[in-house]
């Protein structure tokens, strides 16, 4: 039986994935366009990663060398001049706002994403979604990390919390806790997954 719900954002509950591959991509125009063919699909590939860890990886395995704190920030200030608007723009995943709307009446639901913490909480905030969650949840740190919080502080066991995720970040992060998954976009059986969210409210109440 499923008693708590943990919700994923980009691409989950808001469309913003498209938009931050943008930001990734100007943040390091300057190094040339294979540096920003690579950081691209560094980030299509681990879409649950944060940014700083993927800017650190761009370092250290395309550059060669450490990055330090200055370039850490910045190539956040580029990414984030870059994103800014249009993730208080972007839209909601089809389906999304209503089942969040109906979960929140029968579970605890929670927001587990790599996305820094109160940049998650800010724009929640703008589109009207902090009622809704327990707890809005970013990094640091990594997801595994948080999905044992939201069960520590929920008390459910991992087979009663459902992850949902679009990236296999967030399967990764689900099976390393032991919680269930449900995907946005395809996934590899046994893994149930849609398109959208406008199932989920139905494949919920299915679970019995």
């Amino acid at each position: 039986m499923i008693r708590v719900l943990v919700f994923d954002f980009d691409g989950v509950i808001m469309e913003t994935v498209a938009v931050k591959t943008r930001a990734f991509a100007r943040s390091v125009e300057d190094f040339g366009p294979e540096a920003v063919d690579w950081l691209t699909e560094l980030h299509l590939r681990h879409g649950g990663v944060s940014r700083y860890e993927k800017f650190r990886r761009f370092y250290e395995e395309y550059l060669g060398r450490d990055i330090t704190q200055p370039d850490i920030d910045m190539l956040v200030g580029r990414f984030l001049q870059a994103a800014e608007e249009e993730l208080l723009e972007a839209p909601f995943v089809t389906g999304a706002r209503e089942a969040i709307e109906e979960a929140h009446r029968t579970y605890p639901i929670y927001v587990a994403s790599g996305a820094p913490q109160e940049e998650l909480r800010a724009i929640c905030q703008v589109k009207g979604l902090t009622r809704y969650f327990q707890g809005i949840y970013g990094s640091p740190p990594e997801k595994a990390e948080l999905l044992r919080r939201i069960l520590m502080e929920s008390g459910a066991q991992p087979n009663e919390t459902l992850m949902i995720g679009d990236s296999s970040t967030d399967l990764e992060a689900a099976e390393a806790v032991g919680t269930r998954f449900y995907g946005r976009g395809k996934f590899p059986a046994p893994h149930e997954w849609a398109e959208d969210l406008t199932g989920l409210t139905e494949w919920l109440r299915m679970q019995g």
